[in-house]
């Protein structure tokens, strides 16, 4: 049962990354794509909580859930270093020295 939550797992945050880069190509914004990510976070953390539980029967199933999360918000925050970086390159090569 462990390895299909960590299926659900990866297969979740891909799902999370691909959804960001396509808000990326929409909006021409990292920092959206960023913010989506975020989003998703807080809604697949839930939706794993809730499956977890009923796979589960146990009340414990809810730390899936929250650990999901976790890992969605480590990856919203990588994207958002991504795009500070990137804004700061742009800044840096855009002046004449």
């Amino acid at each position: 049962m462990s390895e299909f939550l960590l299926i659900l797992m990866g297969f979740s945050i891909v799902v999370a990354n691909i959804i960001g880069f396509i808000s990326y190509k929409k909006k021409k914004s990292l920092y959206f794509a960023s913010f989506t990510i975020l989003i998703l976070a807080g809604a697949f953390g839930g939706i794993g909580a809730i499956l977890a539980l009923f796979i589960l029967r146990d009340a414990f199933a809810v730390f899936y859930g929250l650990n999901l999360a976790y890992y969605l918000l480590i990856n919203s925050l990588i994207v958002f270093l991504l795009a500070i970086l990137v804004t700061i390159i742009k800044k840096c090569t855009g002046k004449k020295l």
